[in-house]
């Protein structure tokens, strides 16, 4: 393979067209399209079709260019590491898929010992849909996935859950909307808005069931998927919305936000997969210690 040919590729994808890519290789969009025709050529496959006026990888495009993502970070990797000096240590690589339903503020936590500690990590985050995402590490592309689910049954992947702990959802709201709130909690939430995380999350099905069990039934006016974009929501007043109440001190600090009532009843639970039984990856470990002793430490019941 000429690797050439696969940089110029990687350079289409990467910036969304010839002209682009042309622009930062700094040489003309004949030269790429030419060297892209003889890279379709030695694979035997398009890697690109066009919409419109626009290119789109193909499926063999899509794969050419996860594998030429790798080849040329590390080739940026060895670079850097060439570089330093003598006697520098390399820092290890831990490669982390974070689902999407996992709270962003949860994810920092958890992402921090490898930041932090003694061991020098390189730590390389994806985020995507959880299913995706097994996949990924079952051909040992990540090395472990957060998730606020264990891994599903039924699924092909040989792979293992590891308990991270849970904690109690508290119900949030900024101080204009919690003034009209009266009442006890939980009984003060009929009928108030609120902001909910999407039906198919694990939080969303146990929300309803937690919801219908105190027959309670607030006014629902939004479902979000993106946790991020629901807490952002609730921090500009449209509804009271949840978090995890080991984060109690950073909601009310970023969403300034008041604490309507605290859920024990409502657990929200968090896991490592890997592909490790018992794990040994230093990254890993030190992610699953600190947050079984620290974090999650009152909530691993």
């Amino acid at each position: 393979m000429n690797y050439k040919h696969l940089l110029y590729f990687w350079a289409v994808a990467k910036h969304g067209g010839v002209v682009k890519a042309a622009e930062h290789l700094h040489v003309t969009p004949q030269t790429i399209s030419g060297q892209i025709q003889l890279l379709e050529e030695h694979f035997g496959r398009e890697l690109f079709h066009k919409s419109g006026r626009a290119l789109e990888l193909t499926d063999a495009g899509q794969l050419a260019y996860s594998y030429a993502e790798d080849i040329f970070t590390l080739g940026s990797e060895l670079d850097q590491v060439v570089r330093q000096p003598r006697g520098a240590a390399r820092p290890l690589e831990l490669r982390v898929g974070v689902a999407d339903a996992v709270p962003k503020m949860v994810a920092c936590r958890l992402l921090e010992p490898a930041l932090q500690g003694e061991q020098a990590f390189k730590v390389v985050c994806r985020e995507w849909k959880l299913d995706s995402l097994l996949a990924e590490l079952a051909v040992h592309r990540i090395d472990l996935v957060l998730s606020d689910t264990p891994l599903p049954s039924g699924l092909s992947v040989h792979a293992f859950s590891h308990r991270l702990g849970g904690s109690a959802v508290g119900f949030y709201a900024v101080p204009s909307l919690a003034k009209k709130i009266k009442g006890e909690f939980p009984g003060c939430l009929n009928g108030v808005p609120m902001l909910v995380p999407g039906a198919e999350s694990a939080m969303g099905a146990r929300l309803s069931q937690w919801l219908s069990k105190h027959k309670l039934r607030p006014h629902v006016v939004g479902e979000f998927d993106d946790g991020a974009l629901l807490k952002a929501l609730g921090h500009q007043g449209h509804g009271v919305f949840m978090a995890p109440t080991v984060l109690h001190d950073e909601v009310c600090r970023q969403y300034e936000a008041k604490l309507i009532g605290q859920a024990n009843d409502l657990i929200e639970e968090f896991y490592v997969i890997s592909v490790e039984r018992r794990i040994t990856h230093p990254g890993v470990a030190a992610i699953t210690q600190a947050a079984r002793e620290g974090l999650f430490a009152a909530w691993r019941a």
